[in-house]
């Protein structure tokens, strides 16, 4: 069934959406207008507030574009609030923050990338109209125009079209998109992030051009793709932006193991290819996500829903009758994982949280239909540790089998699973997972110093621990006592 909410809009629906955004947020918008037309400037709220507000999706951090100068904007800025800040100075953006809006406006200015470099050249811009034009698609180079030689006022700017294809739910470019994506190579990444965000189709051209220039998104920094990427990822339609980015040949270079996936069938022979099965797995996560503290949306678990078969394309191997092994995949994948994200700078708690979610994935298949001892259950509750829920959510999303029958049965057995999780945790406190005597007791009991030795006693507690549950302190102590005999 399609989503609702990505039916195409008529213009009365969009004016109508408008208006009420805008007298929401006539209180900052007036008072602003007033201060620059008095200096003598044009003032404009413009780009994502004014696309969205035409969605009917209030928003609270609103992006301005004006005529004067950063050092003048962050004079007029001062008498509205005290909460200013420079930070995008070099780009002629100055920001601010009064109650809970937080304003930021830039210098009408052009930009461009020179063919080997990796930062846009800024320089000034003299119109609202030029400004518009160097923008990345038509539903983002839109403005509301709030001060002007004529005084204050407020009308809609939209010199390319762009409420009629946000009403057609269209990314298109407001020139050219090959001039588009050779000035900023980025925004052929914003095409798939905007159609994963909004739902929206991207024009054929668009499409087009983007094939024929991935290979310029090489000049733009691992930092500025990852950026885009965990924005893609974590929209409410991952899909249809990943999609886009594997049609367009741009995965290829910001995340080839993805394509990979298409030439592997899977296993189980429930699927096209792996890609599509990764992609099911995601919208499974997705769908999943009510189970985490936040709710979501969470980059780790759906990353690690997506990636969690990379490893197959290396451990594919035919065996008698045709079947299909992919053994070790998640070792393999992990790893393959931790490279990719390494590349594209993300950090180490993330490539973390994600690579160990994907050598877990499989563990669960070891459960069989509930033959696991509750020393293999505290090993896996051990081995997952603060990443538990997610390798619930991940392990749950795995199934994306056809059959009724087995998907019943195997959300049936971890359903089980979780219950004895929950069982042990309650009688055990399973989640801190510590044997009864600490290092300084060990220490003391077995009169030895700091060392190896220590780390290895206390290894052998643990294991006691998970084998047999939760021992007193007295029982700790002989057992220990017994394994040092041993040793002796």
């Amino acid at each position: 069934m399609s989503d609702p909410s990505l039916a195409p809009l008529s213009i009365v629906e969009v004016q109508r959406a408008v208006d009420a955004e805008l007298d929401r947020l006539a209180g900052v918008l007036e008072p602003l207008g007033e201060l620059f037309a008095a200096a003598g400037h044009e003032l404009a709220l413009v780009g994502g507030p004014v696309r969205d507000s035409m969605l009917g999706r209030p928003v609270n951090d609103l992006d301005f574009t004006t005529s004067a100068h950063p050092e003048e904007t962050e004079r007029l800025l001062k008498q509205w609030t005290r909460a200013t800040w420079d930070m995008g100075r070099d780009f002629g953006t100055i920001g601010a923050r009064k109650d809970d809006w937080v304003v930021e406006i830039t210098t009408y200015r052009s930009e461009a990338y020179d063919p080997d470099s990796r930062k846009p050249t800024v320089a000034y811009g003299s119109s609202l109209a030029g400004d518009l034009g160097r923008r990345d698609f038509t539903v983002n180079a839109m403005a509301v125009r709030l001060a002007g030689p004529e005084g204050v006022g407020r009308s809609v700017e939209d010199p390319y079209g762009g409420v009629l294809d946000l009403a057609h739910r269209v990314l298109r470019t407001p020139g050219r998109p090959e001039d588009s994506f050779s000035d900023d190579p980025l925004r052929m990444m914003r095409a798939a992030r905007f159609a994963a965000q909004l739902g929206f189709t991207v024009a054929p051209e668009v499409v087009e051009a983007m094939t024929a220039m991935a290979g310029r998104i090489s000049i733009i920094s691992a930092e500025r793709v990852r950026d885009e990427l965990v924005k893609l990822i974590c929209a409410p339609y991952p899909r249809r932006g990943l999609a886009l980015l594997v049609e367009t040949g741009l995965a290829d270079l910001v995340l080839p193991e993805l394509p990979a996936l298409r030439l592997e069938a899977d296993e189980h022979h429930r699927h096209k290819d792996v890609y599509e099965h990764s992609l099911t797995v995601l919208d499974q996560a997705i769908d999943l996500e009510s189970r985490l503290p936040d709710g979501g949306p969470d980059f780790v678990s759906r990353f690690a829903a997506l990636m969690h078969d990379v490893g197959k394309p290396k451990t594919r191997r035919f065996v008698d009758g045709g079947a299909v092994t992919f053994h070790h995949h998640d070792v393999v994948g992990a790893k393959i994982t931790r490279k990719r994200m390494k590349d594209l700078r993300f950090s180490n708690d993330e490539i973390d949280a994600v690579c160990h979610l994907i050598e877990l994935h499989l563990r669960f298949h070891g459960y069989g239909t509930g033959e696991w001892t509750d020393s293999a259950v505290r090993r896996y509750v051990r081995d997952a540790g603060d990443q538990l829920e997610r390798l619930h959510i991940l392990t749950r999303a795995d199934c994306t089998t056809r059959n009724r029958r087995k998907a019943e049965r195997l959300a049936r057995t971890y359903d089980a699973l979780e219950e004895r999780i929950e069982r042990l945790s309650e009688e055990e406190e399973l989640a801190a997972m510590r044997p009864a005597l600490n290092g300084e007791q060990i220490m003391a009991l077995l009169g030895i110093g700091p060392g190896p030795t220590v780390g290895a006693a206390y290894r052998f507690l643990l294991e006691l621990r998970m084998d047999e549950g939760v021992l007193s302190e007295d029982e700790a102590a002989a057992r220990l006592r017994a394994w040092w005999a041993t040793r002796e």
